[in-house]
């Protein structure tokens, strides 16, 4: 039990830091001591769902995650969900609303919600706060765990990792949790970029700069599916973004060379778009072929796609032939991207890969090397698709971890 625990140390003053320090902190008369490397805590946390803060998603369950063993993921998610988290803010003081697609996100519209009242239940629960305090160094022996900074230097006798990831390295992201938890003794898988923007030939997404679109998307390797995704897209200087996209970013970091994006413009297959085009054909022959598209896509991506498919943008459309005519419509159908790679962890929303779960109990978070260590978050080899899900993990874990084998 976590009872005898009188003391206890947490590195990292993100979403599962917080959590699991107040966890920690609902036993009376424990010590729990909170230790950020930043100035203050939660950077990373205000940066989420684009300053709202998605925090978390109606729909998550442990099907939905990744990692080496994503079945580690189980036992957290299944006894912290989506409705507890919610819970959770709630006997915080923070109301929240949900989204049609299950995003959830607090009421007020704004991430500083959701950090003003972890901050609070923090000061509440009495958790001391110690910032600009970077865990360079720890030692375990058999009265707990010594955590040095510079010249300085705490001790607990249990101690949760919850450093986070790499990604969003502006934002606080950074290796110590993986340095750390290898100087104890464990082992980490490679280490990917993912939420993050996909770089494409950047032909046509160039001139495409800015347009949203709904789309439904197919990620190829010579011919061979690694991975669909259907939503938002945002079209960049260099490739594409959006949920869609950053959903499929994993797949890409991990895919290798010769990857094909594959765009679905319209939500209808080749030959219901060739009729539609063969429509505006005969409705409107002297119209100029860069008009082919009005009214179905964005005037902007209408015309690249007429490109795309190699027709002349100032011939008429009664010019057009039945060839070029499925060709357009194959164009609006299949509308390919060649594959360049992803943003690096700098832009990445999540790390893909850290800390090998097979070290941990998932029942406890426990370290199977080191009685006394948690681990939390990201720094784990857990992650899932954008929407919340992130979060999530980050949620269930904390709270896990924070009752410290409980």
């Amino acid at each position: 039990m976590s009872q005898h625990y009188s003391s206890v140390a947490v590195v990292g003053g993100g979403a599962s830091g917080m959590i699991a320090a107040l966890t920690a902190a609902e036993v009376p008369g424990r010590h729990v001591l909170l230790l950020e490397r930043q100035q203050r805590i939660g950077r990373k946390l205000l940066a989420t769902g684009n300053g709202r803060c998605n925090l978390t998603n109606r729909d998550a369950g442990p099907a939905d995650y990744f990692g080496t063993d994503p079945s580690f993921a189980a036992y957290a998610l299944t006894h912290f969900r989506s409705v507890d988290t919610q819970r959770f803010f709630a006997h915080l003081g923070l109301l929240t609303t949900t989204e049609p697609d299950g995003r959830i996100y607090p009421l007020s519209d704004s991430s500083n919600s959701v950090l003003d009242v972890l901050r609070f239940g923090l000061d509440r629960a009495g958790v001391e706060l110690r910032c600009s305090f970077p865990v360079e160094e720890i030692q375990a022996d058999r009265r707990g765990y010594t955590l040095r900074s510079g010249t300085e230097q705490v001790h607990a006798e249990a101690m949760i990792l919850a450093c986070g990831g790499a990604a969003g390295a502006k934002l606080g992201g950074v290796t110590d949790g993986y340095r750390l938890g290898k100087a104890l003794g464990h082992r980490r898988s490679s280490l990917y970029p993912s939420l993050t923007r996909i770089l494409t030939d950047p032909e046509y997404p160039r001139s495409l700069k800015g347009i949203r679109v709904q789309a439904a998307l197919t990620l190829t390797r010579h011919g061979h599916v690694l991975a669909r995704s259907s939503g938002e897209v945002q079209f960049t200087e260099t490739g594409i973004s959006g949920p869609a996209g950053f959903d499929l970013s994993r797949a890409v970091s991990f895919g290798g060379e010769g990857q094909m994006l594959h765009l679905q413009l319209l939500p209808f297959d080749e030959e219901a778009v060739f009729r539609l085009v063969q429509a505006r054909q005969k409705q409107f022959p002297d119209l100029e072929t860069s008009e082919l598209f009005t009214g179905m896509l964005h005037n902007r991506l209408g015309r690249v796609v007429v490109k795309a498919a190699g027709l002349s943008a100032a011939a008429p459309l009664s010019s057009l032939s039945e060839t070029e005519l499925r060709s357009a419509a194959g164009q609006c159908t299949d509308f390919r991207l060649p594959v360049r790679g992803v943003d690096g962890f700098e832009a990445a929303q999540v790390t893909a890969g850290g800390l090998l779960t097979e070290g941990f109990d998932p029942e406890t978070m426990q370290s199977k090397i080191h009685p006394g260590l948690f681990a939390c978050g990201e720094v784990l080899d857990i992650d899932g698709p954008c929407g919340g899900y992130n979060l999530q993990w980050a949620w269930a874990s904390g709270r896990l971890a924070g009752r410290l084998g409980a």
